[in-house]
């Protein structure tokens, strides 16, 4: 189902999406909610920084952050993460900002996600944006309202 689109602008880092749900903590997973992003079939499950005050079906913006294993560039491709149901494992798109002082390069996938590189020999300088990569994600994506 298509949803309208907003027409206010935000920030290329952050994300829009919809409480989906939220799942409490289990003896062997930890709480999380799970994130629909519109016009698509996503349904993100992330751990959330900080408490979240908003009933399911409601829309909100925040940043998705993910630790990468080891970040690869690609010479052809689309943006995507996968899966598309449950925690992100893996993701493909291209760069459109870094940071060097949080050693963090925010990725274009489908859904902006901001990206701590945890590979000692890469650094956010060796990429540029427009530039596409493709990257493990390491357990425990979170996402900061």
């Amino acid at each position: 189902m298509i949803e309208p689109s907003p027409t206010t602008r935000i920030a290329p880092h952050l994300t829009r999406g919809v409480l989906h749900e939220v799942v409490a903590q289990s003896a062997t997973r930890p709480g999380h909610i799970v994130l629909r992003i519109p016009n698509t079939s996503y349904l993100l499950s992330l751990i959330p920084v900080g408490p979240l005050e908003i009933p399911t079906g409601k829309g909100l913006i925040g940043v998705v952050r993910a630790r990468a294993r080891r970040v690869d560039t690609t010479g052809t491709g689309g943006r995507f993460i996968e899966p598309v149901q449950g925690r992100p494992r893996r993701v493909q798109g291209f760069v459109i900002g870094t940071d060097p002082g949080a050693r963090t390069i925010t990725v274009e996938a489908g859904v902006p996600m901001v990206c701590e590189l945890t590979d000692e020999r890469q650094f956010p300088s060796d990429f540029t944006p427009g530039q596409f990569v493709g990257f493990d994600v390491m357990d425990g994506a979170t996402f900061e309202t």
